[in-house]
């Protein structure tokens, strides 16, 4: 029988095949938000001296950007100093914990909690302490108004006001208060939509925060004398499909008035008189997409003039089943990340990693989806393998490392060469200071994060012998996931957004020795997880769908969890109305237009409310979304795309794993999907590795 090598950064423990550790490697790192280990000397003293935590400051109050000192003292009873490791965490994107200073990066209310470090079989009760930090906005320095179009009398033009702060950074939705010099010529409401009233000037002024500015208007005499409306869609307009308006407006002698203002709506009947209609569609500016079936009509109108086209929506029908076909059940470690390759020998693998389980990672046999087939367990010191990748030749597998015994994390580079016999062909830890916690495996090139601070390009062209290439961080940034794609890394990056890299597009002369910066993308919600870039060919549209991780729940009664799911302890008591799990997760799917990379927007959005989205993965216009506890949700993506996808019935099937002998009996959590060879594979972190198909769609019957 061929024995196996379990890897440690000490030795190498033979195992038989297939054999599982029965111990876990213990790791002191707790990979937390933010994190600092303060003193960790090399004779630490016993932790059971320490009676008193001593911090600098019993509060923190600091702008946005700034930094501040903040140290903090362990005790003895007697006062004096104890030498003990502390582990001092802030909350992530929120403030930012460094050799001592702690510096705002989102304003808000916030807690920075301090641990004494104790060893994991001591029995120890850890001491900790908590000390409130305030995150403010810096005052503001400009005030910028903005307005497009000619005023003209009886017509209403939106203003816009900008604020930035004397770093040259942008307020978001400053509560711009709007005034006018004389309401008798034109009035301005609170959210800046200036409507003339009669011919005469008029001075529209914007304060915030004590800074203003001011824009005049001549108010003169409208022109027009009929509006032409364009676009009005033939029959077959489905829910979910976009239709582009346009409108002219024209004098008496029939010349284009290029600068009037156009104001769109539309409204709604329902062809079976539905009740409770929720929204209907959504229209901006010339754009309409409709939510449900039905009668839509569009108006459009400047000043006095208007103009109308109604037109029927159909349902958009896209739903198919969903068929298991096989399970690949694990009921001892929580299964993370999946990777589902063709190897060198023309079978198709998976590799999945695990979670809080001592560094196991495990390799399939998935060339018959319906018999997925362990055929090794690999386990490295390590507390979790979070990702795992593949290049795209099948040549090579890489597990993260997160919480090794000497803090030295890395990578396991696995030889693929004989993918029914996985070998350990090197670590790699140069330029990764902490956690892995995601990769990419590009051509010759591998992408790994380095403790949320930056990735480093890796040289894979020999596995054995990696090389570094190069790295990027991006300033003041938080990284989760980096995925590439065209020679453009696309990073996620929380409050920054998606951070888009040229390491090899040529474009902006970047290569994965000179990455060049290209352009971000900052969400409204501050919580980008994930990235996946698309290019669509019946559109010629690049998409970028973001996906949203927000970590907290509060509110929601059923939002208990199984107490065998770790820190999810605190579950909800409907007697009291107390409890429930605040580190449940929420969010939801953010779709960029990026086809042009120098001028991107928002222009659509994938949400089910109740549960939060983890990775993504598009192909042939579908989005295969693991959405946690939501299950697998495949999504038409097809067309150009706008508005709430999940409202316009653009989900095509839904599925929730669950299994009886799984790490937590029946409780779903889809954690990664990725289509393969007409197939859907997914990890749940309860059940294993599953496999679906996607049913045709039944004939009509005729």
């Amino acid at each position: 029988m061929r024995s196996r090598l379990q890897v440690t950064e000490i030795g190498v423990i033979p195992l038989r095949q297939g054999e599982l550790l029965e111990h876990r490697i213990i790791t002191p790192i707790l990979l937390s938000l933010s994190l600092l280990l303060i003193g960790l000397p090399s004779k630490a003293q016993d932790a059971r001296a320490v009676v008193q935590l001593a911090p600098s400051a019993n509060q923190l109050s600091l702008a946005a950007g700034e930094q501040v000192p903040f140290t903090v003292q362990a005790l003895d009873l007697s006062g004096t100093v104890v030498d003990v490791p502390l582990r001092i965490t802030g909350p992530r994107n929120a403030v930012s914990i460094e050799n001592g200073v702690v510096q705002g990066l989102q304003p808000g209310e916030y807690e920075i909690v301090v641990t004494v470090v104790v060893p994991a079989d001591s029995g120890l009760e850890p001491l900790s302490l908590r000390v409130p930090v305030v995150v403010t906005w810096p005052r503001a320095s400009e005030v910028v108004v903005e307005a497009s179009a000619t005023l003209y009398e009886r017509t209403t033009v939106k203003h816009q006001a900008r604020v930035t702060h004397a770093d040259n950074s942008f307020r978001p939705d400053p509560e711009i208060r709007w005034s006018s010099s004389d309401p008798s010529i034109a009035t301005v409401d609170q959210f800046g939509n200036v409507t003339a009233q009669m011919l005469g000037t008029v001075t529209i002024t914007a304060s915030f925060e004590g800074v203003t500015n001011s824009v005049s208007h001549d108010v003169i005499a409208f022109p027009g004398s009929r509006i032409e409306l364009m676009g009005s869609p033939a029959a077959g307009v489905q829910t979910g499909d976009v239709i582009h308006f346009n409108a002219l407006v024209r004098d008496g002698a029939g010349s284009v008035v290029e600068d009037a203002p156009l104001s769109w709506s539309h409204s709604y009947s329902a062809t079976e008189g539905m009740l409770g209609v929720p929204a209907t569609g959504q229209m901006l500016r010339g754009d309409f997409v409709a939510d449900i079936a039905g009668i839509h009509s569009v108006t459009v109108s400047s000043g006095s003039l208007s103009a109308r086209a109604s037109f029927e929506v159909s349902a958009r029908d896209v739903v198919q089943e969903v068929e298991l076909v096989g399970h690949g059940p694990e009921n001892r470690y929580r299964t993370t990340d999946l990777w589902i390759f063709e190897g060198v020998d023309g079978r198709d693998y998976a590799i999945t990693g695990s979670k809080v389980s001592g560094g196991f990672s495990f390799f399939y046999d998935v060339t018959n989806p319906a018999v997925i087939t362990k055929i090794d367990s690999i386990q490295v010191d390590a507390r979790t393998i979070n990702d795992v990748k593949a290049s795209p030749d099948g040549r090579y597998a890489v597990l993260s490392r997160e919480g090794a015994t000497n803090r030295r994390d890395g990578l396991v580079i696995m030889d693929m060469s004989d993918p029914m016999n996985p070998v350990i062909a090197s670590f790699y830890d140069e330029g990764i200071t902490g956690g892995v916690h995601n990769m990419f495996a590009a051509d010759d090139y591998l992408y790994a994060l380095a403790n949320g601070d930056k990735y480093v390009i890796i040289d894979m062209a020999d596995i054995y012998d990696p090389q570094f290439i190069s790295e990027y961080n991006h300033p003041d940034s938080r990284l989760h996931d980096v995925w590439v794609a065209d020679g453009l890394a696309y990073s996620s990056e929380w409050g920054t957004g998606v951070v888009v890299v040229d390491v090899g597009n040529g474009r902006w002369g970047g290569s994965p020795e000179n990455p060049v910066f290209v352009t971000s993308y900052a969400t409204p919600s501050g919580a980008t997880h994930a990235t996946f870039p698309y290019y669509q060919e019946s559109t010629g549209k690049t998409y970028l769908f973001l996906g949203d991780e927000i970590m907290n729940r509060r509110g929601l009664a059923w939002a208990g969890y199984p107490e065998s799911m770790g820190s999810y302890s605190n579950r909800y008591d409907p007697s009291t109305g107390t409890g429930g799990i605040p580190l449940a997760n929420r969010g939801y799917i953010q779709i960029i237009d990026f086809t042009d990379p120098e001028n991107t927007k928002m222009v659509a959005r994938y949400e089910v409310p109740e549960f939060g989205t983890h990775n993504i993965w598009v192909e042939d216009d579908k989005l295969y979304q693991a959405y946690y506890e939501g299950g697998l949700r495949v999504v038409d993506v097809s067309g150009e795309l706008m508005g709430n996808l999940y409202t316009q019935g653009r989900e095509i099937s839904v599925f929730k794993p669950v299994s009886q002998n799984g790490y937590t009996q029946n409780a779903t959590m889809v954690w990664g999907a990725q289509p393969h060879k007409g197939h859907v594979f997914f990890s749940d972190t309860n059940s294993g590795l599953w496999s679906v198909k996607l049913l045709p769609k039944q004939r009509p019957i005729s």
